[in-house]
């Protein structure tokens, strides 16, 4: 029964430990509302559920693929938390306002005709059911007819008819200054054309008035802007709350925002505990199946006793993420988050274990690529957010699956290390330009050059992430002179100028930014390249040849692009 996990804790203990606290802030109330989200909404609906959709790994690392499948028996809800008392007529969203026992008697209420405890409770009551569906009525008020549905002992037990509401609920503190529940059928503000269009002009995206930039660019400011607080481009229950938690953001707010998608079955939680932060902490949980090749880890978590169901190798796992301001010099562009710490949560007393590396395994992934060019793998996968793949028994589900493999991971292949990339390789190489497969791809031919197109992007970023590295005097993890970092950038915009053909245009683009950045270095221009020969030692005279022979390599380049522009403008 799912009322055995989380057994050796009980809504009272976290009743018992909010109390503790002489004034209890939003970070011990995201702990209680963590327990009972997670037991209400994850773990209840597991075991109840035949064959409940677990989360694949995957599925949490950024950037996050659109499921186009909603499982409607499955709970969703969203919530907002402020840490401070609600103003109805300042607030800037519209809701429901319920009026907790502790409020009766404030200067407020006592000027409205129902100021008597029983009438204020009525009224709760008559709110919260004008809400809800006809066939629960007479459930909820069986259930609370007597009872301050207000008061957050009763938010557990509220839970389930919580989950009926269309809309979000709103917790706030009362008059005493404790948490409450003290509004439901709230709408999240959702101006995304304001937004959009304000957040690519600052980031460069768009410019006034030019409507084919817009148009090129739009789909990849919304996903940044999406992805930076936590969703793909997805539901409106979703986009809603990105955009709410960012105006409470701009607002100075100090606020919890959650939503629980019925299609991802993640509880998404954007948290800002403190007033004034730039961007809220973006945090997931949810059920995630740990893949059976991790063997190690999942003899630990059996012993230890961290598994859901043994069975189906489920487990509670907490993501927190760490969010990226844009750079459009970046070869990472696009990657608005990364995963900054894995918890996975036993599923009965809370603990917590944060040392295991089940989303980013490596071995994992190249396990995941062998069984994909071998039609091995079974899963879900979307293809250009159009189509889901769940096999790979043809060549065509096959080169699907590979594009979608690659676009998803293509931020962490271009950091991993060369002999991971190595085998990498071998294992596409062998896959993608096989003989025997040659004449079979002629019949998928764009299919083909598609995921070609993505592998080789993943291959020339590479090499310009280390450009990127080397603009820090950074090498393989380790700090080098500024000498040596100048004759590593010249060796690699030497081979880059020959193979400037095949290379992606905005990937150049990105190398001779990095390489003016190094040029325009005020410590370079001072110390050796204003100097005269006779002035240096020869670690400086050395370091003073690279330089001009790096500024001749940009200057090439920059030549042979815009030659390779000006034909193609011409045919």
């Amino acid at each position: 029964m799912w009322q055995e996990a989380f057994s050796e804790r009980t809504d009272c203990d976290w009743d018992d430990a909010l109390a503790a606290s002489a004034r209890p802030g939003l970070e011990e109330l995201k702990a209680f509302l963590d327990w009972t989200h997670i037991k209400h909404c994850l773990l209840r609906p597991f075991f109840e559920t035949a064959a409940y959709p677990l989360v694949e790994p995957r599925e949490l690392l950024p950037s996050f693929e659109v499921d186009l499948h909603e499982y409607k028996e499955l709970p969703g809800f969203s919530m907002v938390a402020f840490d401070r008392p609600l103003q109805s007529f300042r607030e800037v969203f519209q809701y429901d306002v319920l009026h907790g026992l502790a409020d009766w008697r404030t200067e407020d209420l006592l000027r409205a005709p129902c100021v008597l405890e029983p009438a204020l409770l009525k009224a709760n009551l008559q709110t919260f059911q004008s809400r809800l569906s006809k066939r629960l009525h007479e459930k909820f008020l069986k259930q609370f007819s007597e009872s301050d549905i207000c008061a957050l002992p009763l938010y557990s037990e509220l839970m389930q008819f919580l989950l009926q509401l269309e809309r979000a609920h709103v917790l706030a503190r009362n008059a005493e200054g404790h948490f409450s529940l003290c509004g439901i059928w709230a709408s999240f503000p959702s101006d995304l054309d304001t937004e959009l269009k304000r957040f690519g002009m600052k980031i460069g995206k768009f410019s006034h008035a030019d409507n084919l930039r817009y148009e090129c660019n739009r789909l990849f400011v919304y996903q940044f802007l999406m992805e930076t607080y936590g969703f793909p481009m997805a539901s409106e229950r979703r986009t809603s709350a990105a955009l709410f938690s960012r105006r409470l953001s701009r607002m100075g707010e100090a606020y919890l925002v959650r939503v629980l998608g019925q299609s991802d079955r993640t509880i998404t939680t954007l948290f800002s505990p403190r007033r004034n932060q730039r961007w809220p902490k973006v945090e997931k949980i949810a059920l995630v199946e740990v893949p059976p090749e991790q063997k190690d880890a999942l003899e630990l978590l059996r012993d230890l006793g961290f598994l859901v169901d043994e069975k189906r190798r489920a487990i509670i796992l907490r993501v927190t993420y760490k969010q990226h301001k844009y750079d459009p010099k970046n070869v990472r562009e696009d990657r608005a988050l990364s995963v900054h710490r894995q918890e996975i949560i036993h599923p009965r007393t809370g603990r917590v274990l944060d040392h295991l590396n089940v989303l980013k395994d490596a071995g994992s992934m190249l396990l995941t690529l062998n069984d994909i060019v071998r039609g091995e793998y079974h899963g879900r996968h979307t293809y250009k957010r159009q189509e889901v793949i769940t096999e790979t028994s043809t060549h065509e589900q096959r080169l699907k699956v590979l594009h979608s493999w690659l676009s998803k991971h293509q931020h962490r292949l271009i950091e991993y290390s060369d002999d991971f990339f190595a085998r990498l390789t071998k294992i596409l190489d062998i896959y993608l330009m096989a003989p025997a497969n040659f004449e079979i791809f002629s019949n998928f031919e764009q299919l083909h050059h598609e995921v070609w197109a993505k592998y080789n992007a993943v291959q020339q970023a590479r090499k310009i992430k280390i450009l990127e590295d080397l603009r820090s005097r950074q090498y393989k993890g380790k700090a080098v002179s500024y000498r040596d970092a100048l004759r590593l950038m010249c060796d690699i915009l030497g081979q880059l100028k020959f193979e400037l053909v095949n290379y992606f245009d905005e990937l150049v683009e990105k190398a001779l930014a990095i390489g003016t950045d190094v040029l325009n270095d005020a410590y370079l221009h001072r110390n050796y390249v204003e100097k005269k020969d006779d002035a240096l030692t020869d670690y400086g005279r050395e370091v003073k040849k690279l330089y001009g022979r790096l500024v001749g390599l940009r200057d090439e380049i920059r030549s042979i692009r815009k030659a390779r522009q000006g034909s193609r403008d011409a045919t």
